[in-house]
């Protein structure tokens, strides 16, 4: 299984932000966390880089839970979905896959805390 999915959108790509943040907000996660890929490399290494920018979503719901099964895990969260131009044309957005990151913890307990939480982010994915 991959370690995250994709799907290629046909929208801009301010406007794919926006969709995505739309759809989490659907699901009940926030985003906490915005990291602006092409700017942070610009400003530290003078590179030029396509639009990539990293949103870090949380579920405070799935956090709590999953915070009571294993104390270190937030080491894993919050769910990253990251949104770059392609440059065949397009905006690719892509997702943590929670079952993978979570098999690599060896908690049992996190099993069904990670299913329900990739069954949001499938749907995220699919309604954009």
């Amino acid at each position: 299984m991959a370690y995250y999915h994709s799907k290629l959108i046909g929208l801009s790509f301010d406007k794919t932000i926006e969709k995505v943040t739309e759809e989490l907000k659907k699901e009940g996660f926030g985003v906490l966390t915005e990291i602006d890929v092409q700017a942070t490399l610009k400003k530290k290494i003078d590179v030029d880089f396509r639009k990539y920018k990293i949103l870090g979503a949380c579920n405070p719901s799935f956090a709590y839970k999953a915070l009571q099964a294993e104390e270190n895990i937030g080491v894993l969260l919050p769910c990253n979905f990251i949104v770059q131009e392609k440059a065949e044309g397009g905006v690719q957005v892509s997702a943590v896959n929670p079952l993978e990151s979570m098999k690599a913890v060896g908690n049992i307990e996190l099993a069904s805390i990670a299913e329900e939480v990739a069954q949001r982010i499938t749907r995220v994915l699919e309604n954009l």
